[in-house]
């Protein structure tokens, strides 16, 4: 059996880290990862560490800490460019799971049908990690592919930024599924849009479960720079898709899915016209 240690400070749990722990913050991938057998690892479980938990607002951004859950981000008080985040957040799992699951959890466990990571690339969030030396990383080169990140031996995500965007801002989130709720992503896009007198005055795009990390769109939102904002889904056009590599799998396959993506990206855009 392994150990089982549930520190109250974030020195404690970097101590603990000078030996391989395996971390657990809300536990909705790990214990089911594990069914039928015993967990012999060592555990190290970040859940009682306060300065992890809570969102809070500075004159340059935000700080959702490490261990916030998804009911937690549902429930604060943000603003329209948070919005595609919370939309995201009502689609992982049921109530149940967004009441344990951690928005930190959601990335570092670097799936690629992770919900929360296409809304977070859209408001280009950074990583703040902890460990010999601080550092922040950005979300985009924090996974590194599947299961992966860039987290070193011994370093702890600790909270996630979102920079104040410098004009007025909304985004959104869409996700197709076998069903509406409590399934596994075929495809999903989020966009976050900053507008200048109707118009785009930058846009960020980025969709999920059509690569081993999810992407930008870097040729979609350039051409998107410009548009009024009722006009937005004339510009999605499938030469966009580059930087996505779906993959043939039980959900659908890959010519399905770079389908799909065109119409959800449309569908998504159109949702910001006014």
């Amino acid at each position: 059996m392994g150990v089982y240690l549930r520190p109250h400070s974030l020195e404690e749990a970097l101590s603990a880290l000078a030996r391989p722990h395996t971390v657990l913050a809300g536990g909705t991938d790990f214990y089911p990862a594990r069914v039928g057998r015993a967990i012999d690892e060592d555990v190290l479980d970040i859940g009682g560490i306060d300065v992890l938990r809570g969102i809070t607002a500075g004159p340059t951004g935000w700080r959702l800490g490490a261990t916030t859950t998804w009911s937690e981000l549902l429930e604060a008080d943000l603003p329209a460019v948070f919005d595609g985040l919370k939309q995201a957040a009502r689609e992982v799992g049921g109530r149940q799971i967004q009441n344990a699951g951690t928005l930190a959890g959601n990335i570092c466990n670097a799936s690629p049908a992770a919900d929360g990571v296409p809304g977070l690339l859209a408001l280009d969030a950074e990583v703040e990690i902890a460990g010999s030396t601080a550092r922040r990383l950005p979300l985009r080169q924090f996974i590194t592919g599947v299961r992966r990140t860039a987290l070193a031996p011994g370093e702890l995500v600790v909270a996630i930024h979102v920079a104040r965007p410098r004009r007025d801002a909304e985004s959104a989130f869409l996700k197709l599924g076998a069903r509406r709720y409590l399934v596994i992503s075929i495809a999903m896009a989020a966009a976050t849009v900053e507008f200048t007198d109707a118009r785009v005055a930058q846009a960020r795009v980025a969709v999920g479960a059509c690569s081993p990390v999810a992407e930008r769109l870097p040729a979609l939102e350039a051409a998107l720079v410009g548009a009024p904002r009722d006009r937005l889904a004339d510009r999605v056009d499938a030469a966009q898709l580059a930087p996505l590599a779906p993959i043939d799998d039980v959900r659908g396959s890959a010519t399905y899915r770079r389908d799909a993506v065109v119409t959800l990206l449309r569908r998504l855009l159109a949702s910001f016209a006014r």
